[in-house]
């Protein structure tokens, strides 16, 4: 069922939450003109009613979260898909994914600046459905062919808010062959004893976006502890596992003194790319820039055991996502779902396996052998394996600012006094989830 903007939460609500934070497929109709089923078992889906393509001149703009290099691939992908359809126009616009996550929400005060569709990731879900700015997509796309735990990723409570592009999202180690070996750390012992090898003479053994609580999220596991109770919305942040975890991570760069002074997500990067770091936590996301950079040099593994406890980190998993906002109709929104399925079709999927070198949504392109016997495809898939859905809820963006606060704190800072930083993450989060 379409959700108009009527819909929407009471403006002070929308306020709050503003401030606290694959072959061309079948073309869907509203479920309200499926037939009715005859014969068949009930609990099946019923599969998107056929439309006649539009005629008229479509404009579509579609926000994306893939900045350079990926954001080729997505202006490709809509430049094939407007030649095989001259009345469409697609517009592809980059945005950070906050700005989009922030961008889009305002939308609920000023639907006319809505984009027609989004390419963005699982836990925007939780803001856009409680701002009412994206549209339920049970029944209007055909979704058996795709994984079931990315389609898994933006379903809450039974119903489909995004189809997924793609499978992962990730965090894992990355590191240079040529500086490391051929075998990763298994441990967080050899990864300090790898890093601590590698650093000196402005090169530094271990890199990644010290900015942002992303990063920190996978060693929560690794410690024992996860950022909510277990009623998985009220916030976990005080605890031993958390100040263990920061720790570790402070210990990282100011006592093993194997990271640079200062390091954002471009920072780090450039630093692995250029040979001057042995290592990186970084996205599946980045697998295609690192392979085209370091060729056979670029090694892929789950990120290691941490040591003390036994226990893996478990990186948040999702995968890219296309979603729809809630004013789409009609003609454009035909195109838009007809859009959707065509590019996630297996043909497509398999093209930007080559072209990205991250896991499809799509099942059978999962299994085919360009995933399958792809050794950095290969890490890729431990890596996944070895993550946990990322909570989709709107209290885990509370948390995710949160932890940002924390982190910086901590890594950019130098605070020490980590039962000091929890606690304040923790009154942090509390009184963010207050306001919603």
């Amino acid at each position: 069922m379409s959700h108009k903007l009527q819909r929407l939460l009471p403006i002070f609500v929308v306020g709050a939450l503003v401030l606290a934070a694959c072959g061309g497929g079948e073309i869907g109709g509203d479920e309200s003109e499926a037939p009715e089923s005859q014969g068949t078992d009930s609990s099946e889906a019923a599969a998107p009613s056929e439309a006649a393509f539009p005629e008229g001149d479509i404009e579509i703009e579609l926000w994306t979260k893939e900045g350079d290099p990926q954001i080729e691939y997505v202006e490709a992908l809509a430049d094939a898909y407007t030649a095989e359809h001259a009345n469409v126009t697609i517009n592809v616009v980059n945005k950070d994914v906050e700005v989009l996550r922030e961008d889009l929400v305002n939308t609920a005060l000023a639907p006319e600046s809505a984009p027609e569709l989004v390419w963005t990731v699982a836990d925007h879900v939780g803001p856009f459905t409680s701002a009412g700015v994206i549209q339920e997509l049970d029944g209007k796309v055909d979704t058996a062919g795709y994984e079931e735990g990315a389609l898994a990723a933006v379903q809450v409570d039974g119903t489909t808010w995004g189809i997924p592009i793609s499978n992962g999202n990730q965090l894992m180690l990355y590191y240079n062959k040529s500086i490391v070996g051929e075998e990763p750390p298994a441990d967080t012992d050899e990864l300090i004893a790898t890093a601590t090898e590698n650093t000196g003479d402005g090169s530094f053994g271990l890199v990644f976006n010290e900015t942002e609580s992303f990063w920190l999220t996978p060693w929560l596991a690794g410690f024992g502890t996860s950022v909510f109770e277990d009623d998985g919305t009220t916030p976990n942040l005080d605890t031993p596992e958390m100040q263990a975890a920061l720790e570790f991570l402070y210990d990282l760069k100011y006592t093993e003194e194997v990271m640079p002074g200062e390091a954002d997500y471009t920072i780090a990067s450039d630093l692995f790319t250029s040979g001057d770091a042995a290592m990186i936590v970084n996205g599946d996301w980045e697998l295609g820039n690192y392979a085209d950079q370091l060729g056979d040099d670029l090694g892929v593994a789950p990120l290691p055991t941490v040591t003390s406890t036994g226990l893996d980190p478990a990186p948040y998993t999702a995968g890219s996502f296309y979603m729809v906002p809630s004013a789409i109709e009609g003609d454009t929104l035909t195109v838009v779902l007809d859009f959707i399925s065509w590019s996630t079709s297996t043909e497509n999927q398999i093209q930007m396996v080559e072209e990205l070198r991250r896991l499809p949504a799509n099942l059978e392109a999962l299994e085919d052998p360009i995933v399958t016997d792809d050794p950095l495809l290969a890490g890729a898939a431990e890596a996944v394996q070895r993550g946990t859905p990322q909570p989709t809820n709107v209290e885990m963006r509370c948390v995710f600012d949160a932890m940002n606060t924390g982190i910086r704190d901590v890594l950019g800072a130098g605070n020490s006094d980590f039962a000091s930083v929890t606690a304040d993450m923790q009154a942090a989060a509390e009184n963010c989830v207050a306001t919603l």
